[in-house]
């Protein structure tokens, strides 16, 4: 134990001028001062060698490093650095055990720490995450609460054309609502969704992955075609990166159609597109399914209520909400700085509020696409979280995918 706070080097002489005295055995003088007997004999052994010195403050660094890199060995390892600069140290250290195996070379973690002494190592700007967006699925009770949209993966057809089949269906009932080949970018997906809307009416929310067209890495992760769909009421569910299974329902009908259109591929994308629609005609009117009480999607089914409008109109914010336009750069000026969003949002209106924290929060309608911090002025966007860190959360899944044996939510 140490000694009581006064000043150590006043206790340590007390206990000293005490031990000389002799009037004491060393194990209460020991107690007395709060110290062990291997201290306080330590203690009478060092000043009678080195007199007060002898009991100022020592290193506990040990005098002799045992595993100290040798000379030859830094001169090796930092030569191998300069000739390839882009090396990190397990593939210095594998090349030098190849060269000479008859050296134990010392560990990665050692000779990173040796690149940093010497000055090899170029720091990299920190990247900034996003701030991983978390809601809750909304519940599936009745058709069009919830339309499915995903590209099966793509293949080419007898031709030697690249296929991408563009895939949406009503969650509730199973409906396959279209099946077109089509390429992954905004503008053909966007022709193909808008027909559906005018022909089915407008879903309550819209289930995609986290790619693109339908999300970016943008704030909030939203697009060209998200933007759209947010405007037109419709609310945005983005699955969990690396999660297919909260998709699960959809992905299951994926499989059905690539046994029945793709294996083998027609010969040309119109012949594989007439397959995709004789596909959707059985598939909705004739196959009986199997988490439907073997009743077809079609008898389930019918259209939303919700037609689609002549004109889209803009996002409307509450007052308290201070709305600033996005310019054609992707910037708003709030409180005379320039913040960048996203190009995504570009002559749009977006709402700025502010949080508990004093901090300024973003938004697009209802989704928060980036925060503001009130001493810095820079801007943090919310986005997706990072695939393989964020954990398979079953209960986001409500009333989701019975349909697949052995996969059960709670």
């Amino acid at each position: 134990m140490p000694f009581k706070e006064t000043c150590a080097m006043d206790e340590l002489l007390r206990f000293i001028t005490a031990q000389s005295a002799g009037e004491e055995t060393m194990a209460s003088l020991c107690r007395r001062f709060g110290i062990s007997r291997q201290w306080g004999y330590e203690l009478v052994r060092r000043f009678k060698v080195e007199a007060v010195e002898g009991l100022l403050p020592r290193s506990r660094a040990p005098k002799h490093r045992k595993h100290a890199l040798s000379k030859n060995v830094k001169e090796a390892l930092i030569a191998l650095r300069c000739e390839h600069p882009t090396w990190g140290p397990k593939k210095l250290r594998a090349r030098l055990a190849r060269q000479t195996p008859q050296i134990v070379w010392p560990a990665p973690s050692t000779i990173g720490d040796l690149l940093h002494r010497e000055g090899l190592v170029r720091s990299s700007r920190r990247r900034r995450r996003p701030i991983p967006i978390t809601q809750p699925f909304g519940t599936v009770m009745a058709p069009n609460d919830l339309w499915c949209i995903d590209f099966k993966g793509w293949f080419r057809t007898g031709d030697g054309q690249r296929c991408d089949p563009l895939t949406l269906s009503d969650a509730e009932s199973r409906y396959l609502l279209a099946c077109q080949a089509v390429r992954p970018v905004t503008a053909e997906v966007d022709a193909v969704t808008e027909l559906a809307f005018r022909k089915y009416g407008l879903p309550h929310a819209l289930r995609s992955d986290n790619g693109p067209p339908f999300a970016g890495n943008g704030a909030g992760g939203l697009t060209r075609l998200s933007v759209k769909w947010l405007k037109l009421g419709i609310r945005l569910e983005r699955m969990d990166p690396g999660s297919p299974q909260q998709n699960a329902r959809h992905e299951r009908m994926h499989a059905t159609l690539k046994e029945d259109t793709a294996a083998p591929p027609a010969g040309s994308i119109a012949a594989q597109q007439r397959r995709f629609d004789d596909f959707r005609d059985v598939y909705n009117n004739k196959r009986p399914h199997e988490a439907l009480a073997q009743e077809t999607p079609a008898s389930r089914y019918e259209p939303s209520p919700r037609a689609y409008p002549r004109r889209i109109e803009e996002p409307h914010y509450n007052s308290g909400q201070i709305v600033r336009r996005v310019r054609s750069n992707g910037e708003i000026k709030w409180q005379g700085e320039l913040v960048y969003l996203s190009e995504a949002l570009i002559d749009e209106p977006v709402g700025i509020a502010e949080t508990h924290t004093g901090d300024w929060m973003v938004s697009f309608t209802h989704v928060p696409i980036a925060l503001i911090n009130r001493q810095t002025g820079k801007s943090r966007n919310f986005g997706p979280a990072r695939p393989g860190r964020t954990k398979v959360r079953l209960d986001r899944t409500s009333k989701s995918v019975n349909d697949v044996p052995g996969l059960k939510c709670q």
